[in-house]
């Protein structure tokens, strides 16, 4: 190998080594663009991205001279080099513009500029063309197999930058969206907690005026009324819970609460509901103490949701246990029904607001999807950790740790 090549494989080596710590985007097309022109003695380099918006190529990196009149320019992929390199995904070389109908002039008028030869490569990404880079007029004679092989090395960084750079942008658009769509959830469960709570109140208590006033023979037209009212009512007092924990309102009245006695009054609230279906519902409770430095209300609400989402989701006949027991450092609570079970595609998901297993066309089962949601936020603000074990057809068992020794917060 000759000393020139030595000294120009070296300073290719040196190049890579330098955009392995470039800082942005801009930075490593420009050096891409620089070297190559220098290291294949060419009067010009350029860089081109696919766009999909317009199905054609766009130049992101071009010498100064040349870059604004080249920066609004869109090379068509059935009438160019580039686009017949980046259609074929493989390397292009013209010795002589003049003759080949492939070159697009139209660059060359805007920047005033004439193309003599030209060399192009893909921009390859997993097997897949996302631009093109370019030399043209190599000052002392023709492009070689040399001059390919440094184009297609500088191609590759600058192929993997522009990858990453656009997967950056769309991950940050999407983020921005999901941004925007949490903060109309919350608005939605803000505004409508506040705005139902006064109407509904009124209905309830003029219902229940009227019950006392109407005799039997309206008493169950009355009583629908209430039943249907209250359990708007609960929709709206969940709303307001997530509402509470999402702005940062939710406190904890902490005091010493024996689990054990809040299993057990759970079990005996949800009594009712589980025997209109022939669900056995029993509570079971390890030895020892279980008693934790908690706000019991909040403890209930999270494991009355939990026993809710058994019923609701266990057949007629079937069984629900509940269980608390003392483990190292915590109070362990547990939720165990021989259900449906929950899909394995849908557990990550399951504590998220207004998530629901089944379409909202073809469920079968009642909710909001925020029952689970808020039973995770009862016993986070805990510091404690809630999870899901589920086989699909076999049943489900949700359970929750609470510490044991926690610092009290301000009650609000």
């Amino acid at each position: 190998m000759s000393d020139e090549r030595l000294l120009r494989y070296e300073r290719l080596s040196e190049v890579l080594r330098n955009l392995s710590t470039a800082p942005d985007l801009e930075s490593i097309l420009h050096t891409v663009v620089a070297e190559v022109s220098e290291l294949t003695d060419s009067t010009a380099a350029s860089v081109l991205e696919f766009d999909e918006t317009d199905g054609s190529l766009r130049f992101v990196a071009a010498p100064w001279f040349h870059w604004d009149a080249l920066r609004n320019i869109k090379v068509p992929l059935d009438a160019s080099a580039a686009g017949w390199v980046y259609r074929e995904a493989k390397p292009l070389h013209i010795p002589d513009t003049q003759t080949d109908a492939r070159h697009f002039s139209a660059a060359d008028v805007a920047s005033a500029f004439q193309t003599r030869s030209l060399l192009a490569v893909p921009l390859m990404v997993r097997g897949k063309p996302i631009g093109v880079l370019e030399a043209v007029n190599k000052n002392k004679a023709d492009y070689t197999e040399e001059d390919t092989t440094i184009l297609e090395t500088l191609a590759a960084p600058a192929a993997l930058a522009i990858y990453n750079a656009n997967l950056q942008r769309r991950m940050e658009a999407s983020l921005s969206e999901l941004s925007e769509l949490d903060r109309l959830k919350n608005d939605f469960i803000a505004i409508t907690s506040h705005e139902l709570r006064t109407p509904l109140g009124l209905i309830l208590g003029h219902a229940t005026f009227l019950r006392e006033l109407l005799g039997k023979e309206y008493r169950e037209q009355v009583e629908t009324i209430i039943k249907n009212a209250s359990k708007l009512k609960e929709i709206i007092e969940t709303l307001s819970r997530v509402d509470n924990y999402q702005s940062g309102m939710a406190r904890l009245r902490q005091r010493s609460v024996s689990v054990g006695r809040i299993v057990e009054d759970a079990v005996a609230s949800f009594a009712d509901m589980a025997s209109q279906r022939n669900i056995t519902l029993k509570s079971e409770l390890g030895r020892g103490d279980l008693s934790v430095q908690a706000d019991a209300n909040k403890i209930s609400i999270a494991l009355g949701n939990l026993i809710k989402n058994a019923i609701m989701y266990t057949d007629d006949g079937g069984h629900i246990t509940v269980s608390a027991q003392s483990v190292p450092g915590y109070i362990k609570v547990s939720v165990a029904d021989d259900g449906i079970g929950i899909p394995t595609k849908d557990l990550p998901r399951i504590f998220e607001r207004f998530f629901q297993i089944e379409s909202h066309l073809t469920r079968r089962h009642g909710g909001m999807g925020l029952g689970l949601s808020v039973a995770k936020a009862m016993v986070e603000m805990h510091g404690g950790r809630i999870w899901a074990e589920s086989e699909e057809g076999k049943g489900s068992t949700f359970s929750f740790l609470l510490p044991v020794n926690v610092q009290a917060e301000p009650a609000s």
